[in-house]
């Protein structure tokens, strides 16, 4: 049973750890119910996440392990949903303009934006980081990179928030209106964006559409926008959140890399590993039996990834418990392998990269403001993140 347990979410290792060693690949079942096949250890995960036998495509489920959030087929269209070969058309079109070297340029913005969040609550002497930065960096960054306006940029937040951010007890048909009012907000942009083209990602995809013989059709276009919103947001808060408290808890490692600031970048990768919000890759579904081990896994059954386990196995990584912002041989999966490879892998590196190195630039006297063991962790299996991270300046 994968389930919400508070003590689970707030250290599932352990848990983890007892699945890879005594069964490796299980059956288990979510909290909504939907029977699914657990995958835990690196060897075995890192393989699959590349094995062409393995679907993302919803056409190729069984039907009695998906569980998801129904969005309309114009959005559902996306990279996280295709294989090739249309996969593969898509991508190659996307990745002409959404590069490492578009990505890079904004690390000025990013910069100033992380400076201005934190102006907010420089006077304070006590602050709620997911309130003040976690939360609302990535969203402000996405805004810019997709060119939002911003006279929208207000309604596009609030929907954003209603749908990948919501509060407990808020009603279900909030997510709907969200979902809604998201995908005519993202449709009138690439319109806006065709008649008057600027410097944003939209624009530069819209241009691809247009010069070159393998277009982007007006779905794909719109629910690569909503791909980039949906990936970009929720995963990028929690590395944040989680990646400061990683450092927070781990003094010895916080004064390394203030004494060493040239290790930020190998202290994203150490969070990627031993921090990642993402417990498991999207959902696969096989396209025949598939024998792992000692078990054969249906076609059309649900197979779940886990990076957490996987990121945690002693076969691969030494002392694998251990938070190292210096480790070096760190061939972590938080952004998959192969061809499903996340798009938008370095964007979430340069914002917690900015952010975290920022803030501690900043405040170099950072401490939390209760214990560890009282922070709230959402109720989430699928993903793992702080509902607050209360600190004092």
């Amino acid at each position: 049973m994968l389930v919400n347990d508070p003590g689970f979410m707030a250290d599932p290792h352990p848990a983890y750890a007892a699945l890879r060693t005594a069964a490796p690949v299980r059956r288990a079942t979510t909290p909504d119910g939907s029977p699914v096949w657990l995958v835990t250890r690196y060897a075995d995960v890192r393989l699959l996440l590349n094995d062409p036998r393995l679907s993302l495509s919803k056409r190729n489920s069984a039907g009695k392990g998906y569980g998801g959030f129904a969005l309309p087929p114009s959005l559902d269209a996306n990279l996280l949903n295709i294989d090739p070969p249309d996969h593969t058309r898509l991508r190659r079109l996307v990745t002409r303009e959404f590069t490492a070297r578009r990505v890079e340029q904004l690390r000025p913005f990013v910069r100033r934006v992380t400076n201005e969040m934190l102006d907010q609550v420089a006077c304070q002497s006590r602050a709620d980081l997911m309130a003040a930065l976690a939360m609302r960096l990535p969203l402000t960054v996405i805004s810019e990179l997709l060119g939002v306006p911003p006279e929208d940029g207000q309604q596009f937040r609030s929907w954003t928030t209603n749908l990948l951010a919501p509060q407990p007890g808020q009603p279900p048909e909030q997510a709907k209106e969200a979902v809604a009012g998201l995908h005519r907000l993202l449709i009138n942009l690439v319109v806006q964006k065709r008649a008057k083209p600027g410097g944003d990602l939209i624009s530069a995809l819209v241009s691809v559409r247009e010069e070159d013989e393998e277009r982007l059709s007006e779905d794909e276009l719109t629910s690569l926008a909503f791909l980039i919103l949906w990936a970009g947001y929720e995963t990028t808060v929690h590395l944040i959140g989680n990646g400061i408290l990683a450092l927070l808890t781990h003094p010895e490692q916080l004064a390394r890399l203030q004494a060493q600031p040239g290790l930020y970048p190998s202290a994203v990768e150490e969070m990627l590993r031993f921090a990642n919000p993402n417990p498991f890759s999207i959902r696969r579904f096989p396209l025949e039996d598939v024998r792992i081990g000692e078990h054969t896994i249906p076609a059309g059954d649900t197979v779940l990834l886990c990076l957490a386990a996987a990121h945690r196995d002693p076969s691969r990584f030494r002392d694998p418990d251990r938070f190292d912002v210096a480790r070096e041989d760190n061939a972590h999966l938080a952004f998959g392998h192969g061809i499903h490879h996340c798009l938008g892998s370095a964007l979430a590196r340069l914002e917690t990269e900015v952010a975290v190195s920022t803030l501690f630039e900043r405040f170099p006297g950072l401490a939390l403001a209760r214990p560890v063991d009282h922070l709230s962790w959402r109720p989430s299996f699928r993903s793992r993140g702080l509902q607050q991270l209360p600190v004092t300046l």
